[in-house]
């Protein structure tokens, strides 16, 4: 039986068998013996998005992976989570590792930066600021008008009801666990009640240049 351990862009979390190309973490919501979630679905401010592979570390997904007096025990480490693309993980509010993926993380905190007018950014000012936004921590995106649908840039992801889609060349891509649907036309969806997923933080970082990486399904 797979995990449940695989993210979608509303930020829930769900038991399929495909894994994405990140993963990432919210802190440690599991319980290692029975390799479940706990009631809680973050235990940090801090989502972050990871690489599946670095260096030559080996992880057992919701195992115990944290090193106790010399050997595999104790607590558990963190709860590894798994992402379609970097689109879908910044749409549920994560946001790029400094340990694994340092230049990508730099440039995200970067763009933060710029993009509110702050000298010094660093991550927990931006992880305050996602965590109050973000849909699975109890933020409320807004609904979505047409001209505001067509203003928003490439990599933002909204919902049409319980179907999320993601932005794209002024296109909408319709999401899926195993990839994406065909492009359609934005004014297909103009006339339905929109929310948006991405956090407002995020959006502001897309615009200023940040360029996610998407699954190659978006480009069939």
């Amino acid at each position: 039986m797979p995990l449940q351990n695989r993210v979608d862009p509303f930020g829930a979390i769900h038991a399929v068998p495909e894994r994405g190309l990140f993963t990432g973490n919210r802190g440690i919501i599991h319980d290692p013996e029975t390799r479940t979630l706990l009631k809680k679905r973050w235990a940090l401010q801090a989502w972050i998005i990871c690489l599946c592979r670095f260096r030559d570390v080996r992880r057992e997904p919701m195992g115990r992976n944290r090193q106790g007096n010399g050997a595999l025990g104790g607590k558990a480490g963190w709860t590894e989570l798994f992402f379609l693309d970097e689109v879908t993980a910044l749409a549920a509010g994560h946001r790029p590792c400094f340990f694994c993926r340092r230049e990508r993380a730099t440039d995200f905190v970067a763009r933060f930066g710029e993009a509110f007018g702050i000298a010094e950014p660093r991550a927990p000012m931006a992880d305050k600021r996602l965590h109050k936004e973000r849909l699975a921590s109890g933020g409320r995106p807004p609904v979505l008008t047409a001209p505001e649908l067509g203003a928003l840039p490439d990599g933002t992801m909204i919902a049409d009801g319980d179907a999320a889609y993601a932005l794209r060349f002024g296109k909408a891509l319709k999401w899926s666990f195993a990839g994406y649907a065909s492009p359609i036309a934005l004014d297909r969806l103009a006339d339905r009640p929109l929310r948006l997923l991405t956090p407002a933080t995020t959006i502001a970082v897309l615009r200023r240049g940040f360029a996610p990486v998407w699954h190659p399904s978006a480009d069939t």
